[in-house]
């Protein structure tokens, strides 16, 4: 090649810049310069200078084409106006270069958040205290006393009527004579009893496990006692000859204090349902204000203290001496667990049993009576 056609090359390329890319311009450079190389072989010193100040001529000219290229881009992405979707193959042009089979990417859409852009659960906060149905208000044991013994059987010995009687004495007369008859009453113990089982990973994984097993056990087998203990009740008082008709509550209850207190009993403690509890307070002051107080949340008729029991039936009440009805303890109340009762070794389960050997025993009928607010 003649050093006349490298000058026509560089000629063309100069005068065709405007229609070219950067990366089309560089090629056609790199040829011709391979094209001056084999022409330097053969031409003189003078002929290489011009050369080669054409070409740094022809390339200072692309590197200005370049810039003003780049400009030209730069305010051209300024300026255009995308979708979601475009901004998203933008952000996302390293992962998609990285696309091959078995290997995907996913492309979202730029959007507001909310909880549905969340995988799995959001944080939580929680009550360790299992919200529990409630104990009953008063149970039987509260208000009678307790007698522990070491067998399983309880005998008391009860006062009969008698003969004779302690009289004034007629000066030279033999005195009266008094004697008297004695029944003696066993009364048996026995189980009230109950358990529960539950797996070592529930008492694992739930924390409140260990120290709610034992209060739900206590209440439940206190509705049992009281359940037991309040057939008995009914079944040894005395039952009430007070009717309703041209009466009240309130002033039901007054006359059964009364006939106790006549036979010298001392009252201490009535015990009615919720219910006929506020009954008597709705018609309190309209009855006798000044034998019905509610003071401090206690109610008191004449004097002696209501309790709220829902062991008690519907309508019925108890008026009471209550230090003549014991509770008798062969074994007290007690709670305990075991993991290897029956299965539990080999099934990892534990056994909460709770259990006491006991019975209620009206030592005396007359000092309780059994009254109902219906009776006409």
């Amino acid at each position: 090649m003649e050093l006349k056609e490298v000058q026509d090359a560089l000629s063309n390329v100069k005068n065709e810049l405007a229609n070219k890319t950067s990366q089309e311009i560089k090629s056609e450079i790199n040829a011709i310069e391979l094209k001056f190389n084999d022409v330097l072989k053969n031409s003189v010193k003078e002929v290489k200078d011009a050369l080669e100040a054409d070409l740094k001529a022809v390339q200072d000219h692309a590197d200005k084409l370049d810039v003003k290229l780049q400009e030209k881009e730069l305010q051209a992405k300024k300026a255009e106006n995308v979708d979601g979707i475009q901004v998203a193959l933008k952000e996302n042009f390293e992962a998609i270069q990285n696309v091959k089979k078995g290997q995907a990417v996913e492309i979202k859409a730029v959007a507001d958040m909310s909880t549905a852009n969340l995988t799995g659960d959001e944080p939580k906060d929680y009550n360790f205290d299992i919200v529990k149905f409630p104990s009953q208000k008063v149970n039987v044991s509260d208000i009678v006393g307790t007698v522990n013994i070491s067998g399983g059987t309880y005998t008391y010995t009860v006062e009969g009527a008698g003969e004779g009687s302690i009289g004034a004495q007629t000066e030279g007369a033999t005195k009266n004579q008094r004697d008297y008859d004695f029944t003696a009453i066993d009364v048996t113990t026995d189980f009230i009893a109950g358990f529960a089982r539950y797996s070592k990973k529930m008492r694992n994984n739930l924390s409140y496990i260990t120290s709610s097993i034992p209060m739900l056990l206590r209440r439940d087998y206190f509705k049992a006692e009281n359940s037991a203990f309040n057939t008995i009740l009914e079944a040894g008082a005395t039952a009430s000859t007070e009717v309703i008709t041209g009466s009240s509550k309130s002033k039901m209850l007054i006359n059964e204090i009364g006939k106790l207190e006549d036979l010298d009993y001392d009252t201490n403690g009535i015990v009615v349902r919720p219910s006929d509890y506020l009954d008597i307070l709705k018609t309190a002051k309209q009855d006798l204000e000044s034998a019905v107080t509610y003071e401090g949340g206690v109610l008191r008729v004449a004097g002696v203290q209501v309790l709220k029991a829902t062991w008690v039936t519907a309508n019925k009440y108890f008026v009471g001496d209550w230090s003549r009805v014991n509770k008798i303890n062969t074994e007290g109340l007690s709670l305990e667990f075991s993991e290897s009762e029956g299965t539990n070794f080999v099934k990892n389960m534990i056994t909460a049993r709770i259990e006491s050997q006991t019975n209620l025993v009206v030592e005396q009928p007359l000092a309780v009576v059994l009254g109902d607010f219906t009776a006409v």
